[in-house]
């Protein structure tokens, strides 16, 4: 055995954030444990929707204890995810949610098949050294759309390999790239107004209409997109003008297999952004939910799908497409587990039913004594900082929305904080962190392909970040005063 064998495990002793998956067996546990050791209890409800009623809180005569295998009366440990993943109909915030994330994500994945969004932007990047920060500032505000219709995330990844490079060309650096690629769809995600895997997923489980209080989000999306493009607009105007771009990118474009941008591509954009006009008038006019919401992205699919197959898109033939579905269902296969998962420790507790004997109401009541202590609007940007901290441990907004809304959406009731300010600390907590938090796989995956390291990043970003928290903790209070 040499030296080197004897070193390098404790070489590689370095603390990672565990798994989701894990983080949910965990907290099960948790939950069983505590059904033997506090007593439970239920509220009144009133009002249609039916709400928590202040004050009426009733607990048990002592615990209740969940069993080790559930039956038809009781989840217990053992079945807890089971239950969770069968509990409900199509429209509810588990098996309905379940379908709907699984749907949407086998349709995204089948767009980024077509390669349409890649070719659309990429044929904005000129072929020499670009003498204006228009195309920038142009770029920004097509990722940030893209973030908050279909929450683009991921896909920067590959973006970033191809307009980091692209963008040193033309005379700019890796983090006018980062800027671009990354921040502004994180920009989108975090301020969306139909963002289907998080803002949906959140009012869904919230009890609220999917789609509600979108003109708020909507100014949202706009003032927060237009302040950080402005920021970028200056900072690749200061590094063009200084003439000195640092390297960016891991490769060099011309290595890189680019779509060439097609009618077919032009129509598969144009279908995309019909089919968000479609769902808004649905939501808005004939009040479609998640049942109907995934139809219509259904038939964007098979739209897409026809286009393809039309226009001859290289690697997009119908079994193809087919293929990129069910790659793209896998994909987000983790967030439906975490969904249900989440819903089974409800379940170990007794339920999410205010009106039910149950853990939960216990613990509700428990924290709602603390807020009373403190005026509505501090509770309110509380709940922007816990979503904040959460996201470090969870970094992914269906399933960080799957475990605190069935907590912070009834606790609103019981603080004088409105649901819909609720979904929005959580919106803003989840969204924003992703700029900085180690755990995130699309922050790591990016600085990667524009070869920037995480301290280089934190050393750029903090200052935006500070400015972004402040902005949103502002934006909180204030929609809590209004009464959104």
């Amino acid at each position: 055995m040499t030296s080197d064998t004897i070193v390098q495990p404790s070489a590689q002793r370095i603390w990672r954030v565990p798994d989701t998956l894990l983080i949910l067996f965990i907290l099960a546990m948790t939950a069983w444990a505590a059904t033997f050791i506090f007593t439970p209890g239920q509220f009144s409800v009133a009002g249609d929707p039916a709400r928590i009623v202040p004050g009426s809180f009733v607990a048990a005569d002592g615990p209740t204890p969940a069993p080790v295998l559930g039956n038809a009366d009781r989840t217990g440990f053992l079945d807890f995810l089971f239950a969770g993943l069968v509990t409900g109909d199509r429209y509810s915030p588990t098996v309905g949610l379940m379908a709907f994330i699984l749907v949407l994500g086998g349709v995204f994945g089948m767009i980024m098949r077509t390669r349409a969004v890649d070719a659309a932007l990429l044929a904005s990047l000129p072929g020499g050294r670009a003498k204006s920060e228009l195309l920038v500032v142009s770029l920004f505000f097509a990722f940030s759309l893209a973030g908050a219709v279909f929450g683009m995330a991921e896909e920067a990844i590959a973006l970033t390999l191809v307009l980091a490079p692209a963008l040193t060309r033309a005379g700019y650096d890796a983090m006018t790239a980062m800027l671009v690629c990354f921040v502004a769809t994180q920009i989108g995600f975090a301020t969306s107004w139909m963002n289907p895997f998080s803002v949906i997923v959140a009012q869904t489980i919230a009890g609220l209409p999917p789609l509600s209080g979108m003109d708020l989000r909507i100014a949202m999306w706009t003032g927060f997109t237009a302040i950080m493009a402005a920021y970028t607009w200056r900072h690749a105007r200061k590094v063009r003008l200084a003439g000195r771009p640092q390297s960016g990118g891991a490769e060099d474009p011309a290595s890189v297999e680019v779509a060439r941008f097609m009618v077919a591509h032009a129509l598969i954009i144009v279908a995309l952004l019909a089919t968000v006009c479609w769902i808004a008038w649905g939501v808005s006019v004939k009040g479609y939910y998640l049942a109907e919401i995934a139809a219509q992205f259904f038939a964007l699919g098979v739209v897409v799908a026809v286009i393809a197959r039309l226009g001859a898109l290289q690697g997009c033939d119908l079994g193809a497409m087919m293929e990129a579905f069910r790659e793209g269902a896998a994909q987000l296969l983790p967030a439906a587990l975490i969904v249900g998962a989440a819903k089974g420790i409800l379940l170990i507790l007794g339920g999410d039913d205010p009106g039910a004997v149950s853990l939960l109401n216990a613990l509700l009541d428990a924290m709602a004594s603390l807020t009373a202590l403190a005026p509505d609007w501090l509770t309110a940007w509380v709940m922007y900082l816990v979503q904040s901290l959460i996201n470090v441990f969870i970094a992914s907004g269906s399933g960080q929305a799957s475990v605190t809304m069935p907590i912070m959406a009834p606790l609103a009731d019981l603080s004088g904080v409105s649901r819909q300010t609720s979904v929005l600390a959580f919106q803003l907590g989840d969204g924003l962190t992703n700029l900085i938090i180690p755990t995130s796989a699309v922050l790591m995956g990016c600085l990667a392909a524009a070869r920037v390291t995480y301290t280089q990043w934190l050393a750029f970003i903090w200052k935006p970040m500070l400015a972004l928290m402040a902005a949103a903790s502002i934006l909180v209070i204030l929609a809590h005063g209004s009464g959104y």
